[in-house]
Formats: C-alpha cells, structure tokens, sequence
C-alpha cells in the first residue's frame, strides 16, 4: 500500500470481510444443522443452487439489523437474503427466508429489507424470486412489524401491483408460510411448493383452541392438499433440489430470458489501484478521474501518428467549468453510462471580471459549488435525454457556504441540481466512497431520491455534517442549557462533554450504522467496485421502463 491510509483502508476491509462471514451464518452452525435434520437446505445453499453455475448473488442488506434487537439475541441481515443473481441468464431479485434466523420471522428490519428489494425489481422490472420459510411476524415486535406504511402488509401491496405491473414473481415454498405471510406466495403469478412444508392462516394448535378442530398440518396446509384439494400451489415437488430445478426451468420458459454477454471490455485502470489513488486522511487529496479510470473500459484513441493508444473510456462533460464535480460519459462493462462525482483535489475557477480583467478563484476538495451544480443540473438532464443511467460517486462535505457563495447563487444551483437529479427517468446507481455529509447527500442522489442501488466502502461516512463540526455545535447547545440550570461548565466537564458526543456522532456516521438501517444496500470491497457496478448495469439493462418523459419542475435559474 502507497501511504498509512492505504494501510488503514485495507485493514477495515479485512475487518469488514470478517464481520460480513460471521453474518452469512445466520442463527449459527447449530441451527444450519437443525435445518439440515429436516431435509431442507439454509437460505444461502438454495440461493448458491438457484444461481447460473460459476455467477454469484449481489446481495443487498446484508448488514441489516447490525446490532439490533440484541434482547431477543439478534437478527443477522434481518433473518432474510436479498440480492440479484442471474438465473437461466435473466438477472432476478431474490428473496429467500433464512429459517436458521428465529424460524425465518419477520422482525421490523425484515419488512424493510424486502420492500427495499421489491422497490429495486419494481425499478429495472427484474421478476422476483421468492423462497420462502417463514413462521411468520415476530410476535413480541408485532406492532412495530404489522400495521404501518413499510411494515408487513406493504409487502403483499407490493406483490398485487408489481404483478399488475407485468412483471413475473415466482415463490417457492420451501418450509412453513403461516398466518398472514401466507398472502405472499398466493399473490405471486406461480407458487411452487414441497412436501414437508406448510400453507395455511393459522396452525394446528391455533386451530384447535380458537374452533376445537383437531387436524393434521398436512391436512391443514400441506403441499398434497394445496396441490389437490385447495388448488392453490401450481407445482408440488419432493424436496428442495428439486424445487429449484423447477424454479429454474420455470424462468428458463420466458420470451425475456437472455443469456449473458460474452466476453466484456477490460479496465483501462488496475482496480486494485483504488487503494493507492483514494485517501481519506484530513488535509489529504486525490484526483477523481484517476479513480475513475480504474473503473471505465479501455478505448484505443489514435495518436497524432495514426497509431493507437489505450486511454479510458471517459468523455468528460465540460472538463474546464464547474471543476468540483466531474461529470462525463463512460462505457462500463460495455454499458453506456453518465458519471457524477466529487473531485477531493484543489481546483480553479475563472471569475468574471471588470476593468482588471478575470480572476482565478480556488475550490476546495470535496465541495460542491454554484458553478458545479448548475453543471451537474445540464448533464444529468442530457443522460435522461440519451437515456443512460448515471453513477454517483460520493465524497463531499456538502455545499460551499458564505457570503460570495450565497451571492453568487448556491441554493437555485443546488436547486436545480437537485430538482434535476429527482425527476431522472434513468437508473441512478450511488457509491459512497468517503463521505457523504448534508445537501450534498442530497444532490448526489441521497437515499430520499430513489436511488436504484446504493453501495459504500467500508470506510464511507454519512451524516448531516461531518463529526467535528456536528460535536462543536452540538456542546455548545449542551453547555448552553446546563449553564441556564445553574450548571458550571469547567474544562473537565468542557472535555467530557465533547468526548461523549463526539463518539456518539462518529458511531452514527460510521456506514455499518446507515446499512443496519437499510440506508445502504450493499458494503464493497473497494476493488470489486468496477464488478458491483457491471452487475448493477447489467440488472437494471434488462428490463428499466425508459418510456416516461423525462420532466423537471420549475427550474430556478
């Protein structure tokens, strides 16, 4: 590694690789081996299976609930996999339970991570495959699980419109589907089932003391009875295997389906050099267009000569205006695309001038001025009018502030930024490479602005304002209102003050604290941006609706 931050960046990666193994355990070895007793596979075998030989998921949320509800012992990555995986060749949003993980219930995050997933396949129109084994909403949670906007019952919204919508979901019983989850399976166009498992409204035992009836599961809700008697489930199959031999037959027997690209164009840059080109030292810079570089296909360009050179295959838009962001044209993975990012280095500005003619004005690193915005504004708007989803490459500290900056315009050019970014027709795709503070989240295509996929860095931050500056106001509140109760404020109490809110906001900026939250879909390891991006490229290609028209609302310029 080129200096200590190098050093510091690639520790956090193998502390994060570390972490994310011990999460895909789910409920531990002990409950995989429960699993295994009856004849069932975990959640991540059935994904592995599902999947084209020699590809892999691009699993979203898989830090969800970190840290949360450690009174009931947990929830890794919420009890549920969530993730794009090519089947038969045709990228699909999986949703699989993971029954090692409280029997598969549905705790509050669980809701929020599958309608996040349904919300990305809702977006590029990617059919949806969900294998289910759930017993159902986490009781001791119930209210904050069962009755609001994005709990439990948006999800079965979700299935009657996205089927309304034309596009195919597909759910595989592959364990027990109880109570009111049993509404999901029903409303997908085609409902696989195995034997063993279970469909029904409310259990035996439920069964017994709310009506007396004593009966079977099977006879209750059993693929058998489902199959023959009910006719709700469209296939019943022995046992997992093969049911996801079903599964993939049924996706194969699609007028979409396609099979993957062939060979793809290479990286004009190593990936592998993201971690000599990034910093994230304070007072350290880097240019953007080197990063990028590492993550756009090569081009040959002819040279004076007529002989060819490799370069990357990057047209930057408007190289020499609004230099604090950097926008241009790029193929990715052979895919078309616009990008919009940050530029960490000192940059110049050419001011107008008077009788002393032009001025030369310095930007500072990762910030986003006036000129830059309403640059960004016109490039976005011309990537919806070619059609081309844009990539968001975050770090910045939010907009330029001061007297010569509200002058000159920053809140209409931040506006129109904004107001541009939000009514894209587009794919937009944002990676969180350092931080990510205040309307620059914002602008650059925060969480609020539907953003298709979301990816971070290990190392990312994300907060209203960065942690030095949020802890300076905020202990000046805090000493504030203990000096009106009658409190003196010595230098000790000054120091322990600070001390404690400074941690408390570091650990709120941390990207591990946005991703628990379903802030973030996915943490990367950095030299697998270029990857992450093709596959992102490559799902929302397959089927995004380009048919709107693009329009904005009233541009204040």
């Amino acid at each position: 590694m080129a200096d200590t931050a190098s050093k510091e960046l690639d520790e956090l990666v193998k502390e994060m690789c570390a972490a994310e193994a011990k999460i895909r355990l789910g409920g531990g070895s002990s409950a995989i081996e429960r699993q295994h007793e009856k004849g069932r596979l975990t959640a991540r075998e059935r994904v592995a299976k599902l999947l084209d030989p020699g590809t892999t998921l691009q699993e979203f949320g898989l830090w969800s609930a970190h840290g949360m509800y450690q009174e009931f012992g947990g929830a890794p990555a919420a009890g549920v996999v969530t993730g794009i995986g090519a089947v038969q060749g045709r990228r699909c949003m999986i949703i699989a339970n993971d029954a090692t993980v409280k029997a598969g219930a549905f705790f509050p995050m669980t809701c929020k991570k599958i309608i996040r997933a349904q919300t990305i396949a809702q977006m590029a129109r990617l059919p949806l495959i969900y294998l289910v084994d759930s017993a159902g909403v986490f009781l001791p949670l119930q209210e904050d699980v069962f009755p609001d906007t994005d709990d439990f019952g948006r999800i079965f919204r979700n299935n009657a419109v996205i089927s309304a919508e034309g596009i195919p979901q597909i759910a595989a019983i592959m364990g027990y589907c109880v109570a009111g989850g049993g509404y999901l399976p029903v409303l997908c166009d085609t409902l696989i089932m195995t034997e063993g498992s279970g469909l029904y409204l409310a259990g035996p035992a439920l069964v017994k003391a709310a009506i007396g009836q004593d009966v079977t599961d099977e006879e209750l809700g059993g693929a058998a009875m489902h199959a023959s008697v009910s006719g709700t489930i469209d296939f019943k199959e022995k046992d997992d295997d093969a049911c996801i031999g079903r599964l993939r037959s049924l996706v194969a027997k699609s007028a979409a389906t396609r099979r993957e690209r062939g060979s793809r164009p290479s990286p004009y840059g190593d990936p592998s050099r993201l971690y000599d080109v990034f910093t994230d030292r304070p007072g350290a810079q880097y240019d953007v267009k080197e990063l990028i570089a590492c993550l756009v296909d090569v081009r040959a360009d002819k040279n004076t000569d007529g002989h060819d050179s490799l370069a990357p295959d990057f047209d930057e838009y408007k190289a020499d205006y609004g230099q604090s962001l950097v926008c241009g044209y790029a193929n990715i993975g052979a895919h078309a695309c616009g990008i919009v990012a940050n530029q960490k280095k000192l940059t110049h500005r050419q001011m107008p001038g008077g009788k002393s003619g032009p001025s030369r004005f310095t930007n500072m690193p990762g910030v986003i001025y006036d000129d830059s915005a309403d640059k960004a504004a016109r490039f976005i708007m011309d990537c919806n009018q070619r059609k081309i989803p844009i990539i968001f490459l975050h770090d910045t500290t939010g907009f330029m502030v001061g007297r010569d900056s509200e002058q000159g315009g920053i809140i209409r050019a931040g506006a129109k930024m904004v107001n541009a970014m939000a009514n894209c027709i587009v794919p937009k795709v944002v990676v969180i490479l350092g931080g990510s503070y205040g309307a620059g989240n914002y602008a650059m295509c925060g969480r609020a602005f539907d953003p298709f996929l979301t990816f971070a860095w290990p190392g990312a931050k994300c907060a209203v304002m960065g942690a030095n500056q949020a802890t300076g106001v905020l202990t000046t509140i805090e000493e504030a209102s203990r000096k009106r109760k009658g409190e003196t404020i010595d230098p000790e109490t000054h120091k322990q003050i600070y001390a404690a809110i400074h941690a408390g906001y570091t650990e709120q900026a941390d990207i591990r604290h946005a991703a628990a939250r379903g802030w973030v879909d996915r943490i990367i390891e950095p030299h697998h941006t270029r990857d992450e991006l093709v596959a992102a490229l490559d799902a929302a290609a397959q089927g995004w609706d380009y048919a709107r028209t693009f329009r904005t609302g009233v541009l204040q310029t």
